[in-house]
């Protein structure tokens, strides 16, 4: 009887130690998953596989359309004559200008610095060329369907184009909001993990076993003077979507037009959140004067 009674304490106790090792590991895992490092290295690899994704759309839709510029180019010249050769010209002219923005974009999205309206204008001009080159012979024809055919490819590389920028944007949010939500969970004192070792937050490092010998740390003119580590200082909180309404309300006046540009000009947001505080905040000024 005592012997089954051991047994069963014994298998309890072994159950319940591998419990507690596999809630560690768990915990240690769940720690290392929300780390901001983690969560940057998973968003670049999302971004890399958007931006592949993207590419190749916009290549293949550009390469599409190649064939039918040319010929909308040749206008029914002779079959390897000098008008016919130089029609190859045109499709690629445009769509390196639109690829030269489009990678340059692809920079600035990911550090969250916004172009000028030129850059935009250039982009429009160049995906609107492509189209009209593209249609113009379905349209002249009235044929329906060829519209619709030629039509895809053009209207495809445009909408890739606007959202694959925003897209970045959201990305490199995506990192920053990780970034802070660490930094707020983490309190001072929070053993937190860096390359492999365990510091503390906000507290300098000490060592395990204090110098019992004071002599040998003195000279003879004194003690040396100790230089107290600088406290480092947690980052700002970050800026929330009523943050940036408060800041566009207080800046408007009366007979400004509250557009998306403006609103980035006085708040400093995405070009993203910028449509969404335009119309909130158009909104509200509208339900205001109504009241009034």
């Amino acid at each position: 009887m005592t012997t089954t009674n051991q047994n069963e304490t014994t298998a309890v106790e072994g159950r319940a130690r591998r419990l507690a090792e596999d809630a560690a590991e768990a915990a240690d895992v769940r720690r290392w998953q929300t780390h901001p490092d983690v969560v940057a290295l998973r968003v670049e690899r999302v971004r890399a596989q958007v931006d592949r994704l993207c590419w190749s759309g916009i290549v293949l839709g550009l390469a599409f359309t190649t064939a039918n510029v040319q010929w909308f180019a040749a206008a029914g010249a002779e079959f390897g004559s000098l008008p016919w050769l130089t029609a190859w010209l045109l499709d690629p002219t445009v769509c390196l200008v639109l690829l030269a923005i489009l990678r340059a974009e692809q920079v600035t999205a990911r550090y969250q610095v916004h172009t000028g309206a030129w850059v935009r204008a250039a982009k429009w001009l160049t995906l609107a060329a492509t189209y009209v080159m593209n249609t113009w012979s379905s349209w002249s024809a009235g044929s329906p369907a060829g519209v619709v055919l030629h039509s895809v490819p053009p209207l495809v590389v445009f909408v890739a184009a606007e959202a694959v920028t925003d897209l970045r944007d959201k990305l490199t949010e995506a990192v920053s909001v990780a970034f802070m939500n660490a930094t707020d969970q983490a309190e001072p004192g929070e053993a937190v993990g860096v390359q492999g070792s365990t510091v503390l937050v906000h507290e300098p490092n000490r060592p395990d076993h204090e110098p019992t010998d004071l002599a040998s740390e003195q000279n003879v003119s004194g003690p040396e003077p100790v230089t107290p580590e600088p406290r480092r200082e947690r980052p700002a909180r970050r800026k929330l979507f009523a943050d940036y309404l408060a800041d566009a309300r207080a800046t408007w006046t009366p007979g400004v037009e509250i557009t998306p540009a403006w609103v980035r000009e006085t708040t400093g947001c995405s070009r993203g959140l910028s449509f969404r505080l335009a119309a909130a905040l158009s909104a509200e000024i509208g339900k205001g004067g109504a009241r009034q």
